[in-house]
């Protein structure tokens, strides 16, 4: 509004929305204003376009689980768009770490998350992973299950798997309202040199195995840099990240479209990750959300650029000095996004020892994490292990 105020010869008014809010507007502006507020507070422009995205999305896309191809329309408006502001680095509140440096402290400490530059991925590999996971997704539903085999999982409505990849049923999770909005691969990177038939899946799974090799080497840089910053001892902390243990799960949030507010309009709900560390790849629509003070900061994509956050592994190796963040992700009303996270654990059998925290290792830990699922929908963490 101060931007319409300030062109020249524009000569403000009030009009009906004007004078309840008190609220100047210009003659120019006046219609556009008006219809601005009512609709969702966005422009017509906007709107007609978010409008038909969705009008596409839920008549064509066979590709998406059966739940998340159409949903009813209805008239109780609820803001479920996660519109991304423009990006600038001035403006993004993440700290920013270079691996050429690593300097740690704050970001650990305060955050538990970081943007990493200077990582030496190439971006051309980078992009090459997004469109080939966006290639995977667009096979028909039915083709993905099917298709999508051992040591591979397909999963869908849950962002909790067993250990073996598999959707893992929580409690209440078995209706549309509780599911939440995502899609994605399981791949446990150490499996996958094996014959797959299905060539674009077996395109993937080579990107997918170079990709892994520059993340194990990112992880354990990292790793072996906040050993030294919290004064650990190298040799007995060398269990506490295997390469072996690496995952990568791939995730498509689907758009929503409705403006149900009985349907959920979240990818991922409020959690941590168990890992030590996840690095993540993030394509340019955004929904990454971090939650530091009580306050919810966007993780605003810029290109280039990995995040790293902090999982339960890393708080309790550091005796809590160092914050497994927790995040949630936001789906976009007209746009589908598309994200690659990595994740590394301790060795099996590796004991992580802490004055805060019983002596555990990750299997005692993933055990709990997958009966507090069942039994009381979400995980408790690390509590159930404080000394």
């Amino acid at each position: 509004m101060d931007l319409c105020l300030a062109k020249k010869g524009c000569r403000p008014i009030h009009s009906l929305v004007g004078i309840f809010f008190s609220v100047p507007v210009c003659y120019d502006n006046f219609f556009f204003f008006q219809i601005a507020m009512i609709i969702n507070k966005q422009p017509p422009a906007q709107q007609e376009e978010d409008d038909l995205r969705c009008s596409e999305k839920k008549m064509a896309s066979e590709s998406y689980p059966p739940p998340f191809r159409s949903l009813p329309d209805s008239t109780q408006a609820v803001d479920l768009d996660d519109q991304v502001n423009p990006v600038h680095d001035s403006e993004d509140p993440i700290p920013v770490v270079d691996l050429q440096s690593l300097k740690l402290g704050e970001a650990c400490e305060f955050w538990g998350i970081f943007r990493l530059v200077n990582h030496g991925v190439p971006p051309t590999l980078l992009t090459q992973l997004r469109e080939h996971a966006k290639m995977v997704f667009s096979l028909p539903f039915e083709s993905k299950q099917s298709l999508i085999t051992n040591p591979l999982s397909y999963f869908w409505g849950t962002p909790a798997l067993t250990p073996s990849g598999a959707a893992l049923s929580t409690k209440g999770s078995s209706t549309l309202q509780n599911i939440n909005w995502v899609e994605g691969l399981n791949v446990p990177l150490a499996q996958l040199s094996f014959q797959i038939d299905n060539p674009i899946i077996a395109s993937f799974s080579l990107v997918l195995e170079e990709y892994g090799k520059h993340l194990a080497r990112l992880a354990t840089t990292i790793f072996d840099a906040m050993v030294i910053n919290l004064g650990l001892d190298p040799i007995e902390s060398k269990s506490h990240l295997s390469n072996s243990t690496g995952i990568v799960r791939v995730y498509r949030y689907p758009p929503h479209c409705s403006n149900s507010s009985s349907a959920s309009a979240w990818g991922m709900d409020v959690h941590t990750d168990s890992s030590v560390l996840s690095i993540l790849n993030q394509d340019e629509v955004g929904g990454l959300e971090v939650l530091k003070d009580n306050e919810w900061f966007s993780v605003n994509p810029i290109p280039n650029t990995l995040i790293v956050n902090l999982g339960d592994m890393m708080q309790a190796i550091s005796d809590d000095k160092y914050k497994s963040v927790k995040h949630r992700v936001k789906v976009n009303r007209s746009k589908e996004r598309v994200s690659i996270c990595y994740f590394v654990f301790p060795g099996e059998g590796s004991v992580i020892r802490s004055s805060n925290y019983k002596p555990f290792t990750y299997r005692d830990f993933q055990n709990e994490v997958q009966q507090d699922i069942k039994s009381v929908g979400y995980k408790v963490g690390l509590e159930r292990f404080q000394a």
